[in-house]
């Protein structure tokens, strides 16, 4: 089931700056991406394509890429793509027209770049998924994220434990909230959740009480904070007159912070709410005890270890990778390097951040 799931989106483990110590084997050399590991001159320019700015980590990853390839030699051509899809499109068809060496590209929708992907298979430009897995189509050299089964597995068992610690006993109505469908990440975390919360809906410990328990039904299209208030507060009115609510699964903390807002607006006890991205307004409300858990995912970490394979294929050398088979794209196994997710809840927030300057501030 997990290996199927994987298959699907997007999966991850082990951050670069905690390899050891982790239960993890040591990662291997990969074993091939289809770009020739031919190298290039240092200074060139590296295309970095990113989605609309739906969260904190985006716009954090924005600057980190500037910095960081300038700070390694390269010259960044870093680009939003607010527009959506087919401003990115544009956006990577000028890159490969204006020669960048590499193409590292964050998808607004995984499956809508194919033409320009084989644009730049014909110019022989590595490519590397960042963060979101490239579907369908065998014009991807590699695959760089957390792992996103593992993700909402943590979602999961959160969402079980807050409810337990403030509710000894069940049965426990809960509702279920999905990312957008044209991520192919949203899918994944709402899988991995599913791996742990389904045992628990089919013994009758939780009820999902609008019996919308498909991802179809959960889904919040675009990412947006408004879909999930609007959805949260068809919800509240339609099934929870005098039913209480005790839990809801929210994939990323802005559509937390929607959920919290709908609930608060109808009047209600705030249920236990997941997150993910420890993003600073959901962080301060952890510790306030309002949202109850979030994800951390250094950016840091992420975008270090792309700027790394940047290097090794400047210089000619195959990138690290430490899953070579586990992310089939629908038409190719891509080599994938894999971060660790970490949950956060109020109890380790102030551990979880501690080399965080701006987050571990909020933990004092």
């Amino acid at each position: 089931m997990r290996k199927f799931a994987k298959s699907v989106a997007a999966i991850a483990a082990i951050s670069a700056l905690a390899l050891t110590g982790c239960g993890r084997e040591e990662a291997a050399p990969a074993e091939g991406g289809d770009a020739a590991a031919s190298g290039f001159e240092a200074g060139s320019a590296i295309g970095v394509a990113l989605p609309q700015k739906t969260s904190e980590n985006w716009v954090l990853a924005e600057t980190l890429f500037n910095d960081g390839l300038t700070e390694a030699g390269y010259e960044p051509n870093v680009q939003f793509a607010n527009g959506g899809v087919s401003e990115q499109q544009n956006q990577v068809s000028s890159m490969i027209t204006n020669g960048v060496k590499v193409l590292v590209i964050g998808a607004i929708d995984s499956a809508q770049l194919g033409t320009q992907l084989a644009q730049a298979k014909e110019a022989g430009i590595p490519v590397i998924a960042y963060d979101r897995l490239l579907t369908n189509t065998e014009n991807v050299d590699y695959y760089v994220a957390y792992d996103n089964f593992q993700v909402g597995e943590l979602q999961g068992q959160a969402l079980l434990d807050g409810m337990k610690a403030a509710k000894p006993e069940g049965p426990y109505n809960i509702e279920l909230f999905a990312g957008s469908p044209d991520d192919a990440n949203a899918k994944v975390f709402f899988d991995g959740a599913m791996s742990v919360l389904q045992p628990e809906i089919d013994n009758g410990n939780l009820i999902v009480t609008s019996g919308q328990e498909t991802f179809e039904q959960a889904v919040t299209q675009g990412w947006k904070a408004e879909n999930a208030q609007r959805r949260m507060d068809t919800l509240l009115s339609g099934s929870y007159g005098s039913t209480e609510l005790h839990g809801v699964l929210s994939p990323n903390d802005t559509l937390a912070r929607a959920i919290l807002t709908s609930v608060e607006g109808a009047g209600k006890p705030l249920p236990v709410v997941t997150g993910q991205d420890s993003e600073v307004e959901s962080v301060k409300l952890i510790m306030e005890g309002k949202q109850y858990s979030t994800i951390n995912k250094d950016t840091r970490a992420l975008v270090e270890h792309v700027i790394e394979m940047v290097g090794n294929l400047q210089a000619g050398e195959e990138p690290e990778i430490n899953d070579p088979d586990s992310y089939d794209n629908g038409v190719k196994t891509v080599p994938a390097y894999l971060l660790e997710p970490q949950i956060v809840t109020k109890d380790n927030a102030a551990e979880a951040y501690a080399n965080d300057p701006t987050l571990s501030a909020l933990t004092k």
